[in-house]
């Protein structure tokens, strides 16, 4: 029985619908069943045992996401703006790793990059709310940009600075034996993670430390306010489903809106 274009469209990308739905759950059991295989792969008295089965468990689970992956682009009017997406890019390499395997060894360790298409959880159970601060969140990041990109720049003058005065202070004393090494533990020092395989030795490097230490915790503090000021600026409108546009691929469309809004192309066409 033939099934129009528009009908496979319907099933792989809304998942308003009742099939949409089903389809989605379907494939995040076999995500998640294709990610288990590889881990258990690594397993080396299960791989020795059972190998033959990996195998074919690995060509079915590639096999299946291989033709997904085919009609996905095949019911876009646009499939280039799918293929480019952050999803096209996720689904191309939840299939790329089996066939890498002849040309490279320990290729299928890529596999495991399968589970990032589990983000796709949102869509099937309809998380508007967590879709929304998901977009705010992305929102205030790219408002910030700049601003973290200065601050980061920032610390790494620092951290060149403190790691060069820690140079001269030690003189090679407790580990510090070259610039890249003292700046190296003022790294370590300034996120506070503090590995303690090089330590200063004399009372001047030991009070540069705890300076360095102090200023750990309110550097920490410097971008979590930059991004939280961007979010409470964001005031746009939260989408309230997830129709997908089969020729932009925009998904944030508010309820009972019959075009999209970001190209005017017809949500629901008629088949």
């Amino acid at each position: 029985m033939f099934v129009s274009k528009q009908k496979i469209h319907d099933i792989i990308f809304e998942a308003d619908t009742r099939l949409g739905k089903l389809f989605d759950v379907v494939l995040i059991i076999l995500i998640l069943l294709s990610v288990l295989v590889v881990v258990l792969e690594t397993v080396s008295g299960l791989k020795l045992r059972y190998t033959n089965w990996f195998t074919v468990l690995e060509w079915i689970f590639t096999g299946l996401f291989t033709l997904e992956y085919i009609l996905r682009i095949y019911v876009l009017k646009k499939p280039i703006k799918y293929i480019l997406s952050t999803y096209g890019i996720i689904d191309l390499i939840a299939i790329i790793p089996l066939y890498l395997t002849y040309f490279a060894s320990g290729a299928q360790v890529l596999m495991n990059f399968r589970i990032l298409r589990l983000l796709r959880i949102f869509r099937v159970l309809k998380l508007v709310k967590f879709i929304g601060e998901a977009n705010t969140l992305k929102n205030a990041l790219k408002a910030s940009r700049n601003k973290i990109a200065i601050f980061i720049y920032t610390i790494v003058i620092l951290c060149v600075i403190i790691g060069t005065i820690m140079y001269l202070i030690e003189g090679g004393a407790g580990g510090f034996t070259s610039i890249p090494k003292s700046i190296y533990w003022t790294i370590v020092t300034l996120t506070t993670v503090g590995y303690g395989d090089i330590a200063p030795t004399t009372a001047l490097g030991q009070f540069l430390a705890s300076i360095t230490m102090i200023l750990g915790y309110g550097i920490i503090a410097v971008p979590t306010g930059i991004v939280t000021s961007e979010m409470t600026k964001q005031h746009k409108s939260v989408a309230s489903n997830t129709q997908h546009c089969s020729f932009c691929g925009n998904e944030n469309h508010l309820n009972k809106a019959k075009f999209c809004h970001a190209c005017g192309n017809l949500l629901h066409e008629k088949t």
